[in-house]
């Protein structure tokens, strides 16, 4: 979503990088770039204009004049003021004190809110609650059966009296604020502790959608009104959220299809005008493609400086916990990394969805886009298709697999023989490292690699005789001069008394029975 803007930001910070001080001429060049591309992402004109005169106040002051590291200093005003406009920290949904909470959902048609009702109500199952659904989109064909499928799926109930329409010649059937009222009702009396209504939207802004949503709020009078918006559609996202939050004055904004190759002007702009929070994001087509809004990581993401924290949270919830016990002690009695630990480390990877959002999470990742976009999904269902054309005894001992089993391989797994080499000189490669890391040699090419080892190696070798090589008369001449210098060394010991000389305790008129002390028995 925010590919452009997000290198267009790094090739303009690049220019300050390694600068000791920056004169006002470099502020006012980045100001002016920042704003073109925010401009070209289609941020709304006042969004930009306030974010690029605080941006350029601040670097014009002290906090920058007087840093170590003026450039760094810039990314981070920048940073900071994204996170800001972005709607400054993270909002949690506010949660009735007296169950069920209600949420209704409202927006325009297309913006993909049946489908979101479905993400939401499997988020909040997960955490616990109990939800449930209730069809108000009586208008849009298919609408009561699609959200039907979505409950299905996420394992939740749907209100639905009424069926809908099955298509645009159809005359609706059934009152929208009725099923929204009886819905609660229906929620209460099975107590389901949070009810979603799912309500009906047109292709644009009309005077009779806008008082059925005022008349579903009123009727029901949610806790959260969630204005589900299409980060797609650009500048006019602004007088949408403007005409939505003026007729139903809605509580937070989520942002779906926030996954497409639009330029993303809308997830910067609605925040800052309409000054409610983005609290969720939509980021697929699965009902897993749902994570909450997190204004730093997402200013992070588009600076490049990655999102370790979602990474980190997906890992966490994803992650098998005995499996990773069993790699760890694995891990640490320094046992061979195999094919078939090799083939559950990547189910446990594609637990965690696609390899691409994954990758463009880590810091830097702009930097290899191109790479990143040429990456192939299928590609790992290939390498595990090859593993699993293996024998067991061919997984544990790899070595073992010559020319005509490597044919045998590529044609069950339906590849080439070229690819059954690849993939076998990368596992190799990984077996390697994780030798080396498990013998405390950290990861090869990484600084401190083979300290651990170093270590090892002198503790084991300490004590031993040092093998001398070269000249074998020159060794003789040194050892010899050696010998000699000791010998001709003074003997004399701390106390006065020669080191290799008979020692006579009596001559100290030491106290009686003392002698014991000098290992005299």
């Amino acid at each position: 979503m925010f590919n452009s803007l997000s290198d267009r930001l790094t090739a303009t910070f690049k220019n300050l990088r390694g600068k000791g001080r920056l004169t006002e001429a470099d502020i006012d060049g980045t100001a002016r770039e920042i704003r073109r591309a925010l401009l070209d992402a289609d941020v709304a004109v006042p969004v930009v204009r306030g974010f690029v005169a605080q941006v350029k106040e601040r670097a014009l002051g002290a906090e920058v004049s007087e840093s170590l590291n003026p450039g760094q200093q810039v990314v981070k005003i920048v940073n900071e003021e994204l996170v800001g406009i972005l709607g400054g920290e993270t909002r949690r949904l506010n949660l009735a004190k007296n169950p069920p909470t209600v949420i209704m959902l409202a927006g325009l048609q297309g913006a993909g809110k049946t489908t979101l009702a479905g993400k939401l109500a499997k988020h909040l199952k997960a955490e616990g609650h109990t939800p449930m659904l209730v069809a108000c989109d009586l208008q849009r064909p298919n609408a009561v059966k699609q959200l039907q499928i979505n409950g299905e799926r996420a394992g939740v109930p749907v209100y639905a009296p009424h069926p809908g329409v099955s298509s645009e010649f159809d005359t609706p059937t059934g009152d929208p604020v009725t099923v929204a009222r009886d819905g609660v009702a229906e929620a209460k009396a099975k107590l389901h502790d949070i009810v979603i209504v799912d309500t009906a939207g047109r292709l644009g802004v009309d005077t009779e959608m806008m008082a059925q949503a005022a008349n579903i709020r009123a009727a029901i009078n949610p806790d959260e009104v969630l204005f589900v918006i299409d980060a797609m559609i650009g500048q006019d996202a602004v007088n949408t959220a403007q005409a939505f939050h003026e007729g139903v004055d809605f509580t937070g904004v989520v942002l779906s299809k926030l996954d497409g190759d639009a330029r993303g002007g809308a997830a910067l702009s609605v925040a800052s005008v309409t000054g409610k929070p983005v609290m969720f994001a939509s980021t697929g087509e699965n009902l897993d493609d749902f994570e909450i809004f997190h204004p730093d990581r997402m200013a992070s993401r588009i600076l490049d400086m990655g999102d370790v924290m979602t990474l980190i949270e997906q890992a966490e919830k994803n992650w098998d916990k005995t499996e990773a016990e069993r790699m760890a002690k694995k891990f640490a009695d320094q046992e061979d990394f195999t094919l078939d630990d090799f083939l559950a480390q990547m189910a446990q990877i594609k637990k965690m969805g696609s390899m691409k959002k994954l990758l463009g999470m880590m810091p830097g990742a702009q930097i290899s886009r191109q790479q990143l976009e040429q990456f192939d999904e299928r590609q790992i269902d290939r390498v595990e298709a090859i593993v699993r054309s293996m024998t067991q005894h061919e997984r544990v001992a790899p070595k073992i697999i010559n020319g005509s089993r490597r044919a045998r391989i590529a044609k069950g797994s339906g590849v080439s023989v070229s690819e059954v080499n690849q993939m076998l000189e990368r596992f190799a490669e990984a077996q390697k490292m994780m030798k080396k890391m498990a013998a405390g040699g950290g990861i090869p090419g990484m600084p401190g690699a083979g300290k651990g080892a170093a270590r090892k190696a002198k503790a084991k070798g300490k004590g031993k005789k040092q093998q001398k090589f070269g000249n074998p008369a020159k060794a003789a001449q040194a050892e010899l001069e050696a010998k000699n210098k000791k010998a001709a060394a003074p003997t004399g010991a701390s106390f006065g008394q020669g080191a290799n000389q008979d020692f006579d305790p009596s001559s100290l008129n030491l106290p009686a029975g003392f002698e014991k002390y000098l290992g005299n028995k």
